[in-house]
């Protein structure tokens, strides 16, 4: 079984994961947006980047916030951001899951590719902006401004694609589907 569990920066995807994978320790659990964070740090991908962007290193590797401050600004740049990285992120994944049967993904931008398709059970967190905002401030140790920078950007859900939306943090309802 394939699960796919998404939400805006913020809503408990990470959390709703490590709560499913106590209760059920055969699944692979796949952070796409550390694999993201990963694929970034690869030579070809920096060289790429840094002639698309820019100077956004620091110690030689790329510095989040200054892409950050680039993409979230500009729409054409995310598309530019994400057509560099998403082929290597997407070989990855691949070699990640192999032959594996259970995996459960954790990603924002879920719904954009083809795993979202391959989820036999797809979980949207639909938590208020308030709790959201008070975790990503205090968690990625942002201000303000920048998390309404990223905000501003996040991804719109069609609530229709999904089997199941939270809007609170109560995972033990999840139990009775396995």
């Amino acid at each position: 079984m394939y699960i796919g569990i998404c939400g805006l920066s913020g809503s408990g995807k990470s959390s709703l994961a490590k709560f499913l994978l106590e209760k059920h320790n055969n699944y692979l659990y796949i952070d796409i947006d550390k694999i993201g964070h990963e694929i970034n740090e690869l030579d070809e991908v920096k060289e790429e980047l840094v002639k698309c962007f820019g100077d956004i290193l620091t110690d030689n590797k790329v510095d989040r916030k200054k892409l950050g401050n680039i993409v979230f600004n500009d729409k054409e740049a995310m598309t530019l951001l994400e057509d560099i990285t998403w082929k290597h992120m997407e070989r990855r994944i691949d070699e990640i899951i192999g032959d594996n049967p259970n995996v459960i993904f954790d990603w924002m931008l879920l719904p954009r590719v083809k795993y979202f398709n391959k989820c036999n059970l797809k979980i949207l967190l639909d938590i208020d902006l308030n709790t959201r905002r008070e975790r990503i401030i205090k968690r990625d140790n942002i201000s303000l401004d920048y998390f309404n920078l990223r905000e501003a950007s996040s991804y719109n859900y069609n609530y229709e694609d999904f089997d199941i939306i939270l809007h609170d943090n109560n995972y033990e309802k999840l139990l009775t589907l396995f």
